[in-house]
């Protein structure tokens, strides 16, 4: 697989213009085609990007990470890319890692692969971690596949597979959505350990209005 050819870095943003440029150039090391959704940040995320040698897509209003990224998945379809890797803004992924998410497609015959911190989860935060295993069972138990970390957004998935899929998730749900769709369509999920990074970044999860949302979503399939 010519991966630089043939994938596309996606990246959901709001407010992240400390570190989006930094994080786009090391991106390119690996992959020279990197699309940045802007979600209605009010700070210089997208003059930061665009600097760093991303496309961007702005997004008027902040409509949240789900909407953000599935905008990101429909414009990678129609510049003609196969292939769609996500990764966070805010530098929780090392892009150092995306060679071990490649090697696992190409071995495996995947159609989804994901970063897997939990074999070295001791940077996260306790209660970070803790709520991680807690969805993590709960969503291998809908599914009855093993899925030691369902909640990171380190991600590398066939698009046509992706666009095709019912996932309506609009804010950080969708890697949980994402999930139960591709297991409920039989497609192969991988998942290859990755470097678990937790520095001064804030995090955009609300721990009450988000696990709210995750409940009600959860109730729903």
């Amino acid at each position: 697989m010519d991966w630089k050819q043939h994938c596309v870095a996606v990246i959901p943003c709001f407010n992240e213009a400390a570190s989006i440029g930094a994080l786009v150039a090391r991106v390119q090391r690996h992959l020279p085609a990197v699309l940045v959704v802007d979600d209605g940040s009010t700070d210089d995320t997208v003059e930061c990007a665009r600097q760093a040698g991303a496309k961007v897509l702005r997004q008027s209003a902040n409509a949240g990470k789900g909407a953000a990224l599935q905008a990101g998945w429909r414009r990678a379809r129609e510049r003609g890319f196969t292939w769609v890797l996500m990764l966070d803004g805010d530098g929780q992924h090392a892009p150092e890692d995306i060679p071990r998410l490649f090697a696992r497609a190409e071995e495996g015959g995947s159609r989804l692969v994901i970063g897997n911190r939990m074999d070295h989860s001791a940077a996260m935060p306790w209660l970070r971690r803790q709520v991680n295993r807690w969805m993590s069972r709960r969503i291998s138990r809908l599914t009855g596949v093993e899925l030691p970390d369902s909640q990171c957004g380190f991600r590398l998935a066939h698009l046509a597979t992706l666009c095709d899929l019912p996932i309506r998730a609009s804010r950080f749900e969708i890697e949980s959505a994402m999930l139960v769709a591709f297991c409920r369509a039989g497609c192969r999920v991988d998942f290859v350990n990755v470097q678990t990074i937790y520095q001064r970044e804030r995090s955009r999860i609300n721990p009450l209005t988000d696990t709210v949302r995750w409940l009600r979503w959860r109730q729903a399939q």
